[in-house]
């Protein structure tokens, strides 16, 4: 498959953005922690994820099907991520 002129534009501005958000990612990193730090650092990646599956990963063309099992995808990760902190943090020697 052949990309044409508009689609390596459309990309070359959706890699910007992702430079973006990852200079954005960098500098709140050096920013004062509170308790804000978390959420946006979560936001900012969730964006970023957004970007890549929707362009890079093409699912804006692709039928509903496939967009059901890619959200499956993320909550089966989902699951998995719970779990684990759910474990993590029901551990004797965590407390």
């Amino acid at each position: 498959m052949k990309a044409n002129a508009s689609q390596w534009a459309q990309l070359l501005v959706v890699y910007g953005a992702l430079m973006g958000l990852l200079a954005l990612t960098a500098g709140a990193s050096f920013l004062p922690g509170g308790w804000w730090s978390t959420p946006v650092a979560l936001a900012i990646a969730t964006a970023k994820a957004f970007l890549i599956f929707y362009f890079f990963m093409r699912l804006r063309g692709q039928s509903g099907l496939v967009r059901i099992f890619a959200v499956a995808g993320f909550f089966w990760l989902a699951i998995l991520l719970v779990l684990t902190s759910a474990d993590y943090l029901t551990r004797l020697w965590a407390v």
